[in-house]
């Protein structure tokens, strides 16, 4: 670990959870916020693929591309030296082991980033693996995964009936062995993440997982409050500014209207 305690490999994250140091990660997609978060107080920025929803206006992650996340990845990278995941979009890696190399390698080699994130548990171990011994550092994502929205009928908790908990339970273990750095737990019951996160030496991260996790995460955006229409029960917004815009957007306006600007100390002589 660095002088200022932040993370710099994903080896550093294992050792965080070994100090008892919780992590804190947030999604980010551009340069300008990277450079904002870039600070001690933010272990991990994550270049999730939530940004083809959140900026792309689209219902799901589905149609998010390979070419977008690397678009982003190395906007965020250049804003920041602290450590920085992006998320395989859809069909980048649940093809074949050869698809996911060269798709996470491209991710690696073209946007600087310290690795990668993917969603699955036993199934896709191998995988996980393939990666790890190639170089490249993996994220794994259980719980609701949204590239399997359809099949899990819609955003909602996981692991609630037994034989789901029972595969939770299995799922983590198998990425750690396959070689994972973390493991990010998304809607599953406060008390399985518990079991889950006491039950491996990684770190988990959690997203509407309760407290145990050994980090969080969240969308900035929602954090932030602009995506007001976003309302889940998991979200805590640390600021409102979707209403700072439109306030600042009507004052604007209103000024513009009346003449009041730009004003003399706005203009060139």
């Amino acid at each position: 670990m660095t002088a200022d305690s932040r993370p710099r490999t994903a080896l550093d994250l294992t050792a965080m959870k070994a100090a008892g140091r919780r992590i804190v990660m947030l999604t980010c997609y551009d340069a300008l916020f990277a450079r904002l978060l870039d600070s001690p107080d933010v272990d991990v920025l994550l270049v999730g693929d939530s940004v083809n929803q959140v900026l792309a206006g689209q219902d799901t992650t589905l149609s998010a591309t390979l070419d977008q996340m690397i678009y982003h990845a190395a906007a965020v990278r250049r804003a920041t030296r602290m450590l920085v995941f992006v998320d395989l979009p859809f069909l980048t890696y649940q093809v074949s082991v050869e698809d996911a190399i060269r798709n996470a390698g491209r991710v690696m080699q073209q946007t600087g980033a310290n690795g990668v994130k993917l969603e699955g548990g036993e199934a896709m171990a191998p995988t996980v693996s393939a990666l790890v011994e190639r170089g490249i550092p993996v994220m794994g994502h259980i719980g609701l995964t949204p590239q399997s929205v359809h099949a899990l009928g819609g955003y909602r908790v996981q692991g609630r009936e037994a034989d789901a908990a029972t595969r939770l339970l299995a799922d983590a273990p198998a990425l750690e062995a396959a070689g994972a750095c973390a493991v990010v737990l998304e809607l599953v019951p406060a008390a399985l993440a518990k079991r889950i996160s006491e039950s491996l030496t990684v770190p988990t991260i959690g997203i509407g997982a309760g407290s145990a996790c050994d980090g969080q995460v969240l969308v900035l955006h929602d954090m932030l409050g602009l995506n007001e229409l976003f309302e889940p029960k998991f979200l805590k917004r640390y600021a409102e500014l979707g209403r700072t815009v439109r306030e600042a957007a009507h004052a604007f306006a209103d000024d513009v209207r009346s003449g009041r600007y730009p004003d003399a100390a706005h203009s060139f002589e």
